[in-house]
């Protein structure tokens, strides 16, 4: 007998598997594909940190930890944030988790009561409004455009929030906008939600892939609002499946009896790996990598604008532009689906990223080098005859 739970009818798979899965078989039959559908870093992860976990795999340090990470590790990410930011955040708020979607798994484990209703921007990540709906809670879209930078503001927040809205969830830098909240936005938002008495979290994962500014942290606006990051974008560990949250001191205890329960520990090795992530050596390698996004960036933008497409929210961080393709094609993901069969060229439908003319959007991610990016751009001006 096949009957899954209820909530399961409201989780979507990413639209963009089709594409992807065609684009395997593409790839499978001689075609050349290039990929500019996936949200990963194309680097590899740095040979100081790979080392770091050879070496405790070597030394027999595979046993369990501590549910909310190794103390060490816990203690370097505290470091990090004072010396990066300068912001002073006692390791005993922080979690490392499996990835920022174990923190997400946790903190809406922690918040989410059924039926209550969380504000999340549209467009936006999918995946966490499917996490928080398998806890139970309620996606409730912020639709956002260019007019406030793809971000929410308070007024947007005193419109949307309901009687039986609990909290909000923001991105700085967004995906699939790369736009950031400085810290008077930030500390606005926060406004909002303490008068509302609601929860207050920030995916901060593309943290580090900032590039005319630094994004600044929302652990500075307050500690009671809930901070998630991840060692997958900025320190390139995406198949580590590493992350950390910083927590409200009064749910510490909550999130670590969740933690023991739901995951026990995150990765004994991939822990291990961390401690080197933070190391000079390391970081001077991050940096120029982030260079080399930066130059990337600067390169697709200009062209993507040349052949029609438009870019209403000049990215700041991450790795993606977030086009309008209104002008060239009606339906971005028959749009998406006929540049990959054509051109050879995978690229995201807005589609992902919620109901806010999704059709009108596609996203490219610049995850592969700039001689790559060339040869895509040469293949779409083809396409579109300009």
């Amino acid at each position: 007998m096949y009957r899954p739970a209820q909530r399961l009818a409201d989780i979507e798979p990413f639209h963009v598997v089709e594409l992807l899965t065609r684009a395997r078989q593409l790839e499978a039959e001689g075609r050349d594909i290039i990929h500019m559908e996936v949200g990963e870093p194309d680097f590899p992860t740095p040979e100081l940190i790979a080392n770091a976990a050879i070496n405790a795999i070597k030394s027999g340090k595979t046993l369990y930890t501590q549910a909310l990470g190794l103390p060490e590790l816990r203690e370097a990410i505290s470091q990090f944030y004072r010396e990066r930011y300068g912001v002073a955040v006692p390791a005993s708020r922080i979690a490392v988790t499996n990835g920022a979607s174990g923190a997400l798994n946790l903190a809406f484990a922690c918040l989410a009561d059924p039926g209550s209703e969380w504000l999340l921007t549209d467009p936006g990540y999918p995946c966490n409004r499917h996490i928080l709906r398998a806890f139970e809670g309620r996606p409730q879209n912020i639709p956002v455009g260019p007019d406030t930078n793809f971000q929410p503001t308070p007024e947007l927040l005193r419109r949307h929030w309901k009687p039986s809205t609990v909290g909000l969830l923001v991105a700085s830098p967004a995906n699939p906008t790369g736009t950031l909240l400085t810290l008077p936005e930030i500390t606005g938002l926060a406004d909002v939600c303490r008068e509302k008495n609601g929860h207050f979290l920030v995916d901060e994962i593309y943290h580090g892939l900032t590039y005319e500014i630094e994004a600044p942290t929302a652990c500075a606006a307050g500690e009671d609002i809930w901070v998630i990051n991840s060692f997958s974008k900025y320190f390139q560990m995406t198949g580590w499946r590493l992350g950390w949250m910083v927590i409200p001191e009064a749910y510490v205890r909550d999130v670590e009896k969740l933690a023991q329960n739901l995951t026990l520990c995150p990765s004994t090795p991939a822990q291990h790996a961390a401690l080197a992530a933070f190391e000079p050596d390391t970081i001077a390698i991050l940096e120029s990598r982030r260079s080399e996004f930066r130059r990337r960036r600067d390169f697709l933008a200009p062209a993507l604008e040349a052949i029609g497409f438009r870019i209403t929210a000049r990215p700041e961080g991450a790795f993606y532009l977030y086009c309008d393709c209104s002008v060239l094609a009606d339906d971005s993901f028959a749009l998406a689906k006929d540049l990959l069969e054509k051109t050879g060229v995978a690229a995201t439908p807005g589609l992902d990223f919620g109901s806010n003319q999704p059709e009108k959007h596609i996203r490219f991610a610049y995850t592969t080098g700039v001689e790559r990016l060339a040869e895509a751009v040469e293949r779409l001006s083809r396409y579109f005859g300009r």
